[in-house]
């Protein structure tokens, strides 16, 4: 009882502390989190929307979904009127979406730098990096599996790049450390090395309660239970499986009014049908049964519709990236959401490409751009991304952050004000002048045009002085020079402490696992 005690006493000391230390903080400059002020593109008619969302309700109804290893969470929908028989769940057609209507359509996601604060819903857009990869990447060292230091280094330069607004989870999974406790220093490394918002461990029920616990520490156990400080991935075990592990620690994070991304992970042809209507429909209905079930924990508790979509290579049998397909599911999927008033997860920076090349260009400029016209509100995955998911790759992840700028830009619309619309600088300029050195040009050149920070557009022979250097070269100086002016946010030293003394006692707790 007296550490309990005490760790309370840390925990709502070292949030203030943490939350006046982040007010005076020098820190580079990040852009606001989008909001768009251009249409979604929307490919489905009404018939079609209204075909999906019958078809989606009979899934659930006649074939109905599995809850594997999870009796309290059978017992949970026996109570709502599912039926229930052995480990198959049935829900009566409207149910899951009378149990959906509970979960909020938009929150607000807390950093400990209340600037970095984020609003996923309504017409936002929030950027968070790659997830999951085992390997990383770089011009120097190659394809590798990734380290705790890889680990951290991502998360220096997601607190680097303006245009990223979300410090992201496993931007890489580091393999030097006991699986059983790397989330830890996973954790620790958000918290301390960035103050931007994060993501919570998913990989097992007690690692979500861990992330819940440390948080409570940065911010404060009330504060925690009151407001959103964590998003986290909860992927369905397509078609139709929700396993105990990711259930369980929805469990966790729904219980503590912590964010949820419900997202079905779908391969078209391998664990969707290969039609777009199909997918849709799979997708609709695992959704809706995964929301369903996290507001029977919680009425009210955060969660994101998210849809990972990808179509198999029938030749190899490898994922495939940026193609029509996908783009169609992803467009739709963003109607269907919005149709339930839930926030929308999906894109990305994806590609199945090997090296930062222009396979991994197409492929990424493909899947951005149809994120920001879909709807997406949450974008994982916006950029380090390479090789399928399989590759964090350092001279992408800045090349593609620094492409997050065009969304932004895009998503403004185009200004339609009295200096929007130029005619003094057309009056000025008047029949075969130049607009280079008018009142107008001189007032907004600064602001006009968004500008790259890695691309090179200087005259060839400029250029070829310079050692004719190819976009990964330009990336790779990129990453070293911001790896070397990173600054890391201050932090209160009770809560540092506090977090450490917690992350020491958690592993000695335990002896390693690797498997």
């Amino acid at each position: 009882m007296a550490d309990a005690q005490i760790q309370s006493r840390r925990a709502r000391g070292g949030g203030g502390s943490a939350r006046r230390a982040a007010r005076s903080a020098i820190s580079f400059e990040t852009a606001q989190y989008i909001t768009r002020n251009i249409p979604n593109f929307e490919s489905l008619n009404e018939e079609a929307l209204e075909i999906i969302e019958t078809n989606a309700e009979a899934v659930l109804e006649e074939i109905g979904v599995n809850f594997v290893n999870n009796p309290a969470a059978l017992d949970r929908w026996r109570e709502a009127g599912a039926d229930v028989k052995g480990e198959r769940v049935r829900i009566p057609r409207g149910l899951a979406r009378q149990l959906c209507q509970t979960a909020p359509k938009e929150f607000t996601q807390h950093a400990r730098n209340p600037a970095r604060n984020v609003v996923i819903g309504g017409k936002n857009l929030v950027l968070a990096p790659v997830y999951g990869p085992p390997f990383v990447s770089d011009g120097r060292g190659g394809r590798r599996y990734a380290t705790m230091e890889d680990f951290r280094n991502f998360v220096k330069l997601g607190y680097m790049s303006k245009w990223l607004h979300h410090s992201g989870g496993t931007v890489c999974e580091p393999t030097d450390v006991a699986v059983n406790k790397r989330h830890l220093d996973m954790l620790l490394a958000h918290m301390t090395l960035s103050d931007k918002p994060f993501m919570g461990s998913v990989t097992e029920p007690s690692r979500a309660q861990d992330s819940v616990d440390m948080c409570e520490i940065l911010f404060g156990k009330d504060f925690v239970q009151e407001n959103t400080v964590m998003t986290s991935l909860i992927n369905i075990n397509s078609p139709l499986t929700f396993d105990d592990v990711m259930m369980g620690s929805l469990e966790v994070y729904a219980r503590n009014n912590q964010a949820a991304i419900i997202s079905p992970f779908i391969v078209g042809g391998a664990m969707a049908p290969v039609s777009v209507a199909g997918t849709l429909t799979q997708v609709m209905a695992e959704v809706m049964a995964g929301i369903a079930y996290s507001q029977l924990i919680r009425k009210g508790t955060p969660v994101i519709f998210g849809a990972f979509v990808t179509s198999i290579d029938m030749n190899s049998g490898a994922p495939t990236f940026g193609t029509p397909e996908a783009a169609q599911i992803t467009y739709g999927a963003g109607q269907l959401a919005r149709r339930m008033g839930l926030p929308y997860r999906s894109s990305g920076g994806f590609t199945g490409s090997k090296l930062p090349d222009a396979q991994a260009g197409y492929e990424s400029a493909n899947s951005l751009n149809m994120g920001l016209l879909s709807g997406v509100n949450f974008m994982l995955h916006s950029c380090g991304w390479l090789e399928g998911g399989l590759v964090s790759s350092y001279e992408k992840f800045v090349m593609d952050a620094d492409q997050l700028g065009t969304l932004h830009k895009m998503a403004a619309g185009v200004a339609m004000d009295e200096n929007g619309q130029a005619m003094d600088a057309i009056r000025e300029v008047g029949p075969g002048g130049h607009y280079l050195g008018c009142a107008h040009t001189q007032a907004n050149f600064k602001e006009a045009f968004w500008r790259s920070d890695v691309l090179d557009y200087k005259p060839f022979e400029t250029w070829s002085d310079e050692g004719a250097r190819d976009t990964m070269t330009l990336a790779s100086a990129r990453v070293s020079k911001m790896l070397a002016d990173y600054q890391q946010p201050p932090m209160a030293p009770e809560t540092h402490a506090a977090l450490n003394e917690y992350v020491a006692k958690k592993k000695e707790s335990e002896p390693d696992a690797f498997t």
